[in-house]
Order: C-alpha cells, then sequence, then structure tokens
C-alpha cells in the first residue's frame, strides 16, 4: 500500500467487520455512573470491575480475538504491558475514553496517572525517532509539545480499548505506542524501526521491577 496515509485502515477490520481496537467490554461506563452515584468502593469496585453480563452473550458482538485474548488476561496476572500501533510517534496512557460520552476529547486521567505518565515517558524519551532534534510531524499533530506523551482520551476518545480493560479488569498497566509515521514500513526500512524502538522496548520491561 506504500507508506504514511496510503491505505491506513487496512487490517483494520477482522472478517466479521469488527475492529478489534474498539472490542473490549466497556468498564469506564459503569465505575463512573457509580462514583456520581457515590457507591464506589463499598457497593461498586474500582479495580478487578467484573464483565457485564450482556458482554458474556453468545450473540454479543465480540470476537473470538477479543475472547482469546481476555481470557488469556484472565489466567496469567500480568502487570505490565503494551500496545504496539502504527501510523503516529505518540505514546498514548490511560484512560483512553471520555469521561464526558459525548466529547470526542477530553483530559481523562486515571486515578494512578502519575504511574502512567512515567511509563509513557520512559518509552518516548528513549524512542529514537521520537528524542531525535530533527524529527518531523507524522501528520498535523505536534506530540513533542508534550513530550511525546499524551492522555489517550485527549488525543480521540477510544470506548472499549484494551489499555482500559486491561486497567480496569485486571489491574495491568498498559500504554499505547505509535512506533513510527508509516503504517506499512517496506521491507528494507525494517532493521532501523527496530533499532528505533529496541532500547525503548527494554527499558519499558524493565520497568515491571518497580512498584
Amino acid at each position: 500500500q506504500g507508506s504514511e496515509l496510503s491505505g491506513w485502515a487496512m487490517g483494520r477490520w477482522t472478517y466479521e467487520g469488527i475492529d478489534l481496537n474498539h472490542n473490549f467490554a466497556d468498564l469506564n461506563t459503569a465505575l463512573w455512573d457509580a462514583e456520581d452515584n457515590d457507591l464506589v468502593p463499598h457497593e461498586f469496585p474500582n479495580h478487578y470491575i467484573p464483565i457485564p453480563e450482556y458482554y458474556t452473550f453468545a450473540n454479543a458482538t465480540v470476537a473470538p480475538e477479543t475472547r482469546a485474548v481476555i481470557d488469556w488476561m484472565q489466567r496469567y496476572p500480568f502487570v505490565l504491558s503494551a500496545n504496539l500501533h502504527g501510523g503516529e510517534l505518540v505514546v498514548t496512557y490511560p484512560f483512553d475514553m471520555t469521561r464526558t460520552y459525548w466529547k470526542a476529547q477530553e483530559l481523562t486521567p486515571t486515578a494512578d496517572d502519575g504511574v502512567f505518565r512515567w511509563l509513557a515517558t520512559v518509552y518516548a524519551t528513549s524512542n529514537l525517532a521520537m528524542a531525535s532534534e530533527e524529527r518531523r510531524l507524522c501528520h498535523y499533530d505536534d506530540f513533542t509539545r508534550f513530550g511525546n506523551i499524551i492522555n489517550g482520551a485527549n488525543w480521540h476518545t477510544v470506548p472499549g480499548s484494551m489499555n482500559d480493560f486491561s486497567y480496569l479488569h485486571t489491574n495491568c498497566f498498559e500504554i499505547t505506542v505509535e512506533l513510527s509515521c508509516d503504517k506499512f514500513p517496506h521491507a528494507s526500512e525494517l532493521p532501523v524501526e527496530w533499532e528505533n524502538n529496541r532500547e525503548s522496548l527494554l527499558l519499558y520491561m524493565e520497568q515491571v521491577g518497580d512498584g
């Protein structure tokens, strides 16, 4: 498809037409409704939030890939994770969904905002492409003003994201890394992409030892 914006939607949806990036259970709305009604934490939990019953029905619009990932997450108590995307140079952190449901963008931090900002910063400052003084903008957003990190919901809202689900259902801290301006790098460009991200990935994994 070439590079940059060409064919950006290729591979985004499954054969059944499901966008896996928006397919996890929305636990945010239930939590925020409970908070608004002073039900947290005595009547409604603020972590290990159970999956809503409607989401478990056989006819629910849940991809088999999503169900498989959820089963995997429930079997293994992951505490740190990264979600790798392409098409931009920025690291985003939860929440990915805006608290005001009708807003497309809104700063929506978690209770662990400081930790998430640190994790995102560790990756962004060690990524060769993001840290380069000669880096150009991928498209029109200038993420360099924010240190190449941003609260996901403050960029664009993503209901049902894996990051928010991981955090609220399993207590796993997960960020999204937009690895490169190019969603479809050519084979000859892959060694450069690897070098840009190698140290970032290693340093990020090392954060699993911190509390």
